[in-house]
């Protein structure tokens, strides 16, 4: 009878480490600074959905940011992972990343074909001047005058890929917010792309 005892606590250890969930899991990103954010935007949006030239919005403007908003509300609430950045680049890039919120967002550097690992908060991309990127699906490539961060809401799973042909770095989601290097208070250093080249990638982020 105690080994049968000792089997079924077994059994029921092995149970609970099967269907436990990660520290992740339970987390709320609706209740994080940019769910408060998005929706404040959004609604007062809203406020001038009949007079949008009010707000210096044609229509066709207006309607292209009400989309962006009302995506970025739903990838928070129905985020079941926090950010991660998928580097589809074919060479190393600049990720801002958190320890889950346990650390500032700093600058790492992400291997080509790495995942940044879901115990983190992947922010977004810093890409250096004279990069060519499309910030979002069906827009023309821009070519980067300065270095710029380019930043998601949470729970964002942001793919940058690059055109085998031109090099353009795409962006599978349009960003939440871009910031120039000028803008940063000298927080976004300026780097070119050979010296990222030369950077030994973060371990840290994929464990």
């Amino acid at each position: 009878m105690r080994f049968i005892k000792i089997v079924l606590v077994g059994l029921l250890l092995c149970v609970n480490l099967m269907i436990a969930q990660p520290s992740w899991a339970s987390k709320d990103l609706t209740k994080g600074a940019d769910y408060a954010e998005v929706t404040q935007t959004l609604n007062q949006l809203l406020l001038v959905k009949d007079t949008p030239e009010e707000a210096g919005y044609t229509p066709e403007q207006f309607q292209q940011r009400l989309a962006q908003l009302e995506s970025q509300k739903k990838i928070i609430e129905t985020a079941k992972k926090r950010a991660q950045c998928h580097n589809e680049t074919g060479k190393t890039v600049g990720v801002y990343a958190s320890d889950g919120g346990k650390t500032p967002s700093e600058l790492y550097f992400l291997a080509a074909g790495q995942i940044t690992d879901d115990d983190w908060d992947c922010d977004g991309f810093y890409f250096p001047a004279g990069t060519q990127v499309v910030f979002s699906p069906n827009t023309p490539a821009e070519e980067l005058t300065e270095p710029i961060t380019v930043n998601f809401v949470d729970g964002t799973q942001s793919v940058a890929t690059a055109d085998p042909t031109t090099g353009e770095i795409q962006l599978n989601i349009e960003p939440a917010k871009i910031v120039k290097a000028a803008e940063s208070n000298g927080l976004i250093p300026t780097l070119s792309q050979a010296e990222i080249d030369t950077q030994i990638p973060s371990p840290e982020l994929i464990d």
